[in-house]
């Protein structure tokens, strides 16, 4: 088994949560939550289980559009189940 070398992260402003990365996710490791501080309104895929995902970037391919991109361990940091690239 080969170490991950990157994770999802996904652009809330362009998922629409349709669902097609959750199914071809094979770890099944991403999942469609509400994000917002009510629990009502408009549900968006998260990536719950960063140790669960193998890295593998089939989310980002099957994404129709275009709201899920790679970013590279180290360059990542996890808030709320969204991969985002670090600021410096």
């Amino acid at each position: 088994m080969t170490a991950r070398k990157a994770l999802p992260a996904i652009d809330t402003e362009r998922c629409t949560g349709c669902g097609w990365c959750i199914g071809v996710c094979p770890p099944h490791v991403l999942s469609l939550q509400v994000q917002g501080p009510q629990s009502w309104g408009p549900k968006r895929s998260t990536l719950h289980d960063e140790a669960g995902c193998t890295g593998c970037a089939l989310c980002a391919v099957r994404c129709p559009f275009d709201a899920i991109r790679m970013v590279r361990i180290g360059l990542a940091q996890t808030t709320h189940g969204i991969a985002k690239k670090e600021t410096q």
